[in-house]
């Protein structure tokens, strides 16, 4: 079994996709205009409509690799969607609880 290529090649031709000309170019049009024409009104309006994106996060925190024991990850992660958030809240907890001299 031979490795599969990574990265496309550029150089290879795809007949249904071919590369834009000037002209096409200069004849396209914005998607508000041309969805209508393809599609009803309201699939076009709800195609065209800005959808809430992930939400901003609060600046504050900061990535960092750090190990935990398997258990401990595995009920944060059963707790479902915003186990992270909720790992946070806990160590934060935990800090309250627990003042610890800094060096």
């Amino acid at each position: 079994m031979t490795a599969s290529k990574k990265k496309p090649d550029p150089y290879m031709t795809d007949e249904e996709n071919p590369e834009w000309t000037d002209q096409m170019f200069a004849d396209a049009r914005p998607a508000n205009e041309v969805l209508y024409e393809i599609f009803s009104k309201e699939v076009a309006d709800e195609m065209l409509t800005k959808k809430p994106g992930r939400p901003l996060g609060s600046g504050v925190k900061v990535a960092q690799n750090i190990r935990f024991d398997r258990e401990v990850l595995e009920v944060f992660k059963a707790t479902g969607k915003g186990w992270q958030t909720r790992m946070n809240e806990a160590l934060r907890v935990y800090i309250k609880e627990h003042p610890m001299k800094h060096a």
